[in-house]
């Protein structure tokens, strides 16, 4: 089958674009599935560069990084297998099953969840991979995932479209539900333009919340049309001053972070006493400056966000079905132009998610 295949941690050279790489085959509780379409995402960036090793501390660039210790280079804190291939955001149809697998899926349209998980106990952390990671993912003609990692869906937006969901919107939903967004909140979300913060801005605006984006200034008008009650630039001098210039507020409920970096202590002194914090990334450095009695003297909660509960999936495609949240499909490329595809995202002038498709 044709695969981009990672073979280390590196630059966009450690990616290879395979035509005959072994069309793999599903096992018990198995599906194997035709790869439609697969979205990109950060965490493909950050394996291949090993950005996520500790030996690292800068923002996620998309280049080679120096002396990076592959002993901690995946997401979970540890090392990498290679060859592996990558991209977890599949959306496709079911076409073999393995023993033990829900026969009847063979020939359904599905969504994958991105983890997998040791089914005994679904929501145990220290035994979830992630697909693309740990596992093979999507950016292949064909993938095979566990059975209970799929779940058909039912509309008519096309593979490139569906492919722009799992990873960020998964996130996103994640990240208000660990930080109980409810109706009426004001929540701040940074990196507005890009996948997980696009869909915080629906996802928050479906409960009820008050958004408010954050974004470079040249994709304002693009950021504004997802629906936010206003939108700030990306880096203000005085984030205070910002906030109630467009909103005519001093502070936030909640902040929905996954840029960090130098704007870091800004956007935990616009949260309001008794606030919360989520975050699931640092695109902008993971190292910031806390000041501890900000924290505790504004008795404020901080969550992290990675591996969502096995049922987030099943909400999001009810969501997606009765049309409550739309796609934001960038660019699409064929699997052949992989290079130029990740190339693009890195670049990051686009809104909304970019996608690539096997074949011709």
């Amino acid at each position: 089958m044709q695969a981009v295949v990672l073979t280390g941690h590196g630059g966009l050279n450690r990616l290879e674009l395979h035509e005959d790489w072994p069309t793999p085959v599903p096992g018990v509780d198995e599906v194997l599935i035709r790869v439609g379409a697969c979205g990109l995402n950060n965490t493909d960036v950050n394996t291949r560069t090993g950005w996520y090793s500790k030996s690292n501390t800068e923002a996620t660039s998309g280049d080679n990084l120096a002396e990076i210790d592959n002993r901690d280079g995946s997401w979970g804190g540890e090392s990498m297998r290679f060859p592996r291939i990558q991209g977890a955001d599949v959306a496709g149809v079911v076409v073999a099953t393995g023993e033990g697998a829900d026969h009847t899926l063979i020939g359904k349209r599905v969504l994958v969840d991105v983890w997998f998980r040791n089914w005994r106990d679904p929501k145990m952390l220290e035994t979830t991979g992630y697909l693309g990671s740990e596992y093979d993912g999507g950016f292949a003609e064909f993938t095979k995932v566990d059975g209970r990692q799929v779940h058909s869906i039912d509309c008519a937006l096309t593979n490139t479209e569906l492919a722009t969901f799992a990873t960020a919107y998964l996130t996103a939903e994640n990240m208000l539900d660990r930080a109980h967004v409810k109706a009426g909140d004001a929540i701040l979300i940074t990196g507005a333009s890009g996948g997980v913060g696009s869909a915080l801005v629906q996802l928050a605006n479906r409960r009820g919340a008050i958004s408010i984006a954050m974004c470079s200034p040249e994709k304002t008008e693009s950021v504004m049309a997802i629906g936010p009650a206003a939108v700030l630039e990306r880096n203000p001098i005085d984030l205070r001053s910002a906030l109630r210039q467009a909103t005519g507020r001093d502070t936030v409920d909640v902040v929905a972070d996954i840029v960090g970096g130098r704007l870091w202590p800004q956007l935990i002194d616009v949260i309001a006493r008794g606030g919360r914090y989520t975050c699931a990334g640092a695109i902008a450095g993971p190292m910031v400056e806390f000041d501890l009695r900000t924290f505790y003297l504004n008795d404020l909660t901080f969550t992290g966000t990675t591996v969502e509960p096995p049922e987030v999936i099943k909400t999001l495609v009810e969501y997606i079905e009765r049309g409550e949240i739309n796609p934001l499909l960038a660019l699409s490329y064929p699997l052949s132009r992989f290079h130029e595809a990740q190339q693009a995202f890195i670049d990051k002038h686009h809104v909304g998610n970019i996608v690539v498709c096997p074949g011709s």
